[in-house]
């Protein structure tokens, strides 16, 4: 009877099939990169009229160090060459003829090839990742931990590779068959080569980022491989990150292979392509810190910070100023690009929570304790006022006017949006489902004349048309992004919004259907407002 391990090795013996390429991609089989050994090769695929030296990854296959084809890594060759990408596949020597640390030199000898030969492939060496699953992710974990000069890359993704052989035995299936001709002997007679072949055993603040993808369900290697060396990881000052796929295997499939590629290639994006254009913005930070911060978005690069004393709102102004309120102070302050207070206003005031100046100079004030809200002129005079018991005693959070001249006003304790006119009429209101568990934090009017509202319980942002009608809902219910408490929000010029999620203390940038696509997380800040800086 033929065990399991043998009838695996006899499926895998015939390579898989090469895919067609489409029309966009060039592929160039069989390249011979070593013949240390034996005749090592590749296969590079790319886009077909790149223009200029592309980012470049590699490839490797898993198959337990002993088995495996690179043609197997084709089909994920071609759509990171469709994504922009050189692809390379590589094969290497194999156990039990080849043992460690033979493959480990051979994907080594793979990047000082692909990088001497970068002009013949359009790649550009100062750009490599690189890829494996299984005893690939091994081979590619110690590419990043202990590659030297030209064998450098600059960020590994790691498929469910082990890290530590001294503990795959006793939760593995196939180890005690696998490992030995590896690593030249069980772990009982072997245990020195086992630790030096363990990538765990190799980490040092100077290895690459690495973000490792593992199944909580592996049979082969235990998901706490990739838990252990991540945690090594970072306690060594190393970016690393783990993508935990909850009950799957080894070797994913479906919804769980598609959230893992979708992961690897963001990871590659991140760590390869050209920085995304940097776009200023400014935050209130109503949390311990207590100041306004200017940041460049989506780095996260502090430009300058001034104490609000955990105020509420903040609005960018032209030439670099800057509108904010000082609860505490019960004042509304304006300052300079160089942080000196130009204009304030405290007349009256208790605790303001919204400051906006307005297009004709004037600026629009919202006290949540007064249950007010007022237009001043440059020289402090009170031109409009409106205010209601309904709002007062910290009732509503934030005020904006619109461009129709009339102001929306956030009841927050009921969730509620009125519009007011100049006359101190309410001309239009919504009222959020559920409002008494819910808070509203801010309305802003729409160009369509639609209105984006902030919400909490669950955090959501929804668009709202003239009738009442939701027409648009970020976040809420969903399970794709879920916020805890929705707060400020503001709009870049492509049309993606960002808002800030205060409980989950992050800012999120959603695209046009509402999908992440930039992300910062603060710990240490609890944000209420956010502006662009124009």
């Amino acid at each position: 009877m033929i065990e399991i391990a043998t009838l695996l090795l006899l499926v895998q013996a015939a390579p898989p099939a090469v895919p067609a390429m489409p029309p966009g991609v060039i592929h160039e089989a069989g390249v011979e990169y070593s013949s240390v050994g034996q005749k090592s090769l590749l296969d590079v695929v790319r886009p077909r009229n790149a223009s200029g030296p592309l980012p470049l990854v590699l490839l490797v296959h898993g198959g337990g160090f002993r088995a495996g084809h690179r043609n197997s890594y084709l089909p994920v060759a071609i759509r990171l060459a469709e994504r922009g990408y050189v692809a390379a596949t590589a094969s290497y020597r194999l156990a039990p003829r080849h043992q460690y640390p033979a493959p480990v030199e051979d994907v080594k000898a793979a990047v000082r090839f692909l990088k001497a030969n970068a002009a013949r492939f359009q790649l550009d060496p100062a750009k490599v990742c690189a890829m494996g699953g299984s005893a690939g992710g091994h081979l590619v974990l110690m590419l990043g931990l202990t590659g030297q000069g030209e064998e450098r890359v600059n960020c590994v993704v790691n498929y469910y590779g082990p890290t530590d052989f001294t503990q795959s035995y006793s939760k593995s299936v196939d180890a005690a068959q696998v490992l030995p001709q590896f690593l030249g002997g069980h772990l009982d007679q072997n245990r020195l080569i086992h630790q030096q072949a363990s990538p765990i055993n190799w980490v040092t603040p100077q290895a690459a980022p690495t973000l490792s993808i593992h199944g909580t369900k592996d049979a082969y290697v235990a998901y706490e491989h990739s838990l252990w060396i991540t945690e090594r990881l970072v306690a060594a000052g190393v970016e690393a990150e783990l993508e935990t796929l909850s009950g799957a295997g080894h070797g994913f499939r479906g919804a769980d292979a598609e959230k893992a590629e979708a992961r690897a290639f963001g990871f590659f994006d991140k760590h390869l392509k050209a920085s995304p254009a940097q776009r200023r913005i400014l935050v209130s930070d109503h949390g311990p810190k207590g100041e306004i911060i200017a940041t460049e978005w989506p780095s996260g690069r502090v430009l300058w910070t001034k104490p609000n004393k955990r105020g509420h709102d903040v609005q960018s102004l032209p030439g670099g100023h800057a509108l904010f309120t000082i609860g505490p102070d019960k004042t509304v302050q304006e300052v300079d690009a160089a942080g000196n207070v130009v204009w304030s206003y405290s007349d009256g005031l208790e605790h303001p929570l919204a400051a906006q100046r307005l297009p004709n100079g004037n600026t629009l004030i919202g006290d949540a304790k007064l249950g007010k809200v007022i237009e001043v002129t440059p020289g402090k005079k009170v031109v409009w006022t409106y205010s209601s018991p309904d709002i007062a005693n910290m009732r509503m959070r934030n005020s904006r006017r619109t461009p129709a001249g009339t102001t929306l006003i956030a009841v927050e304790a009921v969730a509620k949006i009125i519009e007011v006119d100049t006359a101190g009429k309410i001309i239009w209101q919504w009222q959020a489902p559920n409002g008494e568990n819910r808070r509203a934090y801010q309305a802003l009017r729409l160009p369509n004349g639609n209105t984006m509202i902030s919400i909490s319980d669950p955090g959501e942002v929804v668009e709202v048309d003239p009738a009442g009608k939701v027409v648009r809902s970020i976040a809420g219910a969903k399970p794709d992004i879920q916020f805890g408490w929705a707060s400020g929000m503001a709009v870049f010029e492509d049309g993606h919004w960002l808002i800030s999620d205060y409980t989950g203390r992050r800012l999120v940038e959603v695209d046009l259907k509402g999908k992440v696509v930039n992300e910062m997380r603060h710990s240490e800040r609890t944000i209420a407002s956010v502006d662009v800086i124009r």
